[in-house]
């Protein structure tokens, strides 16, 4: 990479999307600014602008790869704070369609980390850039442009004090990442020029999440239990540990099409009890909660075309959520952000602000895996408005065998726990061997048993696997 593109970067936000850019633009710019309107440097907690960031989070493994690839020794550091990291499917309890896929070792590290864990370190070697600085408790009001409209050369922000006044920051390029709430679309059309086009996929999600201290061990060796929403058991959850050794336990619910999750302590008990794995109710039922349930609610997935628009201002780029924003019981959203920001490292190492054109292709290319994959899953629930082709019925006919069939074939269990983390593209599936095994092995009734890696076997696997991506 060349050692200076421009002066300096504006980011709006400063979010995981945000903090992943700053490693790439530290490196093309003299000065990253990252303007967030929360208070961000050195808190630990969930923040307020993160209202998801109360509940379940996860890094799938592609991830995690782009995550450690970019900030090396970000696994360490929050293995050295308490996280105890794992095999994605051999630590993991996966259940589909209420049955438990055979477990086996899959080679790819899970380090289940909560949201505010992971942006805590993540910033923490953000802050060690040189360059970078962050303007929190800044609104942003919008763009500066040229007196024609056709380039940005800074933001209008202000500060969250009672009496301070709007102030811009020139730059060379401005980047919003600000999220799903992102105000580009209003921004462009008060410019002249036109919004993107919407594609959506309205699911009413909820998540309801809930933390307890157990007194007794419902893991034993592994890091968690996750049912997964399905439309065959579309209530899910997802239960694991919390860093740390004193047994306290996250459990984050979830629920579709308005059937969410309550928040009164009663109410939540019975929608655990309603899960199809019984150890959890098990678990919680008598356990001493820490807080009272809280819900964030998830609308639907919405992706913007920027693509396909044919006039755009130049020095203006727009990533993350603001462009796509994923169903998160999917957990693709953070990792697609990191697959974005290897794009813009690509981009600046041609020595020039990168062109928005070519900038918004290459990133959907990113993208169309991903939204297929949740866009088609959800569209697997009958209530879920939206065209259904042909496609997209077999796509979902032919999961919804193999999640069966998983249940028998641990090898089936690591293809489609490496196809949802990134790793392998959604063809790997339909091999004509796995087409075959997933044919045979989904008309079984019952699963065999589950099994465990034997003890020296899965130390083995986890400390290679490790060593792999540390």
């Amino acid at each position: 990479m060349p050692e200076t593109v421009g002066d300096r970067v504006v980011v709006l936000g400063g979010g995981l999307g945000a903090l992943l850019a700053a490693r790439v633009l530290a490196g093309a710019y003299r000065e990253v600014i990252l303007v967030e309107r929360d208070e961000v440097v050195d808190v630990a907690g969930p923040r307020r602008g993160v209202p998801h960031g109360r509940h379940a989070h996860g890094l799938v493994a592609r991830g995690h790869q782009i995550f450690e690839q970019l900030y090396p020794g970000l696994t360490q550091r929050m293995i050295d704070g308490g996280v105890r990291p794992g095999d994605f499917n051999g630590d993991i309890r996966w259940y589909f369609g209420g049955r438990r896929i055979r477990p086996a070792i899959s080679g790819l590290i899970s380090v289940p980390a909560t949201r505010p864990v992971l942006e805590f370190h993540l910033r923490a070697m953000v802050q060690a850039l040189p360059g970078v600085r962050f303007l929190q408790n800044h609104d942003v009001l919008g763009l500066e442009t040229t007196p024609d409209r056709r380039r940005v050369t800074g933001a209008r922000v202000q500060s969250r004090r009672p009496g301070e006044q709007p102030t811009v920051l020139p730059a060379d390029l401005v980047i919003d990442m600000t999220g799903r709430g992102s105000r580009a679309p209003a921004w462009l059309s008060e410019l002249g020029y036109g919004r993107p086009a919407e594609d959506k996929v309205r699911i009413d999600l909820a998540y309801t999440t809930r933390h307890y201290r157990l007194d007794a061990d419902p893991f034993g060796p592994d890091l968690a239990m996750i049912p997964a929403a399905t439309p065959s058991h579309p209530r899910g959850a997802f239960f694991y540990r919390l860093p740390g050794d004193d047994n306290r336990v996250e459990l984050s619910l979830t629920g579709v099409l308005g059937d969410h999750p309550p928040t009164d302590p009663d109410g939540f008990l019975d929608y655990v009890r309603s899960l199809p794995v019984p150890e959890i109710h098990r678990a919680v039922c008598d356990a001493e909660p820490l807080d009272d349930p809280v819900m964030f609610r998830f609308p639907g997935s919405v992706r913007r075309r920027y693509e396909r628009l044919t006039r755009f201002p130049d020095n203006f780029l727009i990533m993350g959520d603001a462009v796509c924003s994923f169903n998160p019981v999917y957990a693709q959203g953070m990792t697609v952000a990191a697959l974005e920001t290897l794009v813009l490292g690509r981009h600046l190492a041609r020595g020039r602000t990168p062109q928005w054109r070519s900038f918004f292709t290459d990133i959907a290319g990113q993208i169309d895996a991903p939204w297929d994959f949740t866009a088609n899953a959800d569209l697997g629930y009958a209530a879920v408005q939206g065209r259904r082709t042909p496609k997209t019925r077999l796509i979902n006919a032919y999961v919804a065998r193999l999640q069966l069939a998983a249940a028998h074939d641990a090898g089936l269990g690591n293809a489609f726990v490496r196809v949802a983390g990134l790793i392998d593209p959604p063809t790997r599936l339909l091999t004509p061997g796995k087409v075959v095994r997933v044919l045979r092995k989904s008309r079984w009734d019952a699963p065999r048993p589950d099994p465990a890696p034997a003890p020296a076997a899965r130390a083995q696997a986890q400390a290679q696997a490790q060593a792999d991506h540390l």
